[in-house]
């Protein structure tokens, strides 16, 4: 079984950016398409535990569901909050990758080099071409 786990959404450039960080540095994750198999009640609350984050802040703005449910509005509570996404899972935010050393929401993709086990093993760069890890698998800051 695999070390890293990833919640993943395979038509999320971000997810799939991740995902390829991740084989990068020679680990073949658990990839998990949440959309399918979404996470039980407490997974969830598990992974906004390890996270460290609000529900809040783990929803996804952009989709039909917030605006249709009014999810902009603050009055809703917490498990409120976690009763939408695991009834409509396209609220959860993507992709969350969980890994011996913590567990991120991957948002910039670069997220996720701050919790692998293993180093980058060669250069990489994103689908929109920009370069994220230099040919020695070395971190790649913008405006260095």
């Amino acid at each position: 079984m695999s070390k890293v786990t990833i919640y993943h959404n395979p038509a999320c450039g971000t997810s799939r950016n991740t995902l390829a960080l991740i084989r990068n540095s020679g680990t073949e994750p658990t990839v998990i398409l949440y959309l399918e198999t979404p996470p039980s009640r407490e997974q969830l609350v598990k992974l906004l535990a390890d996270m460290a984050i609000t529900p809040r802040a783990l929803l996804r703005k952009n989709v039909d569901p917030y605006q249709e449910l009014g999810l902009e509005d603050t009055h809703f509570s917490d498990q409120q909050l976690i009763d939408f996404m695991l009834q409509y899972p396209i609220l959860i935010n993507r992709p969350i990758v969980v890994t011996p050393l913590g567990t991120k929401l991957c948002r910039p993709s670069e997220v996720v080099l701050e919790i692998l086990p293993d180093a980058q093993r060669a250069a990489f760069s994103k689908e929109d071409g920009e370069q994220v890890v230099d040919a020695q698998g070395n971190r790649v800051i913008k405006g260095q």
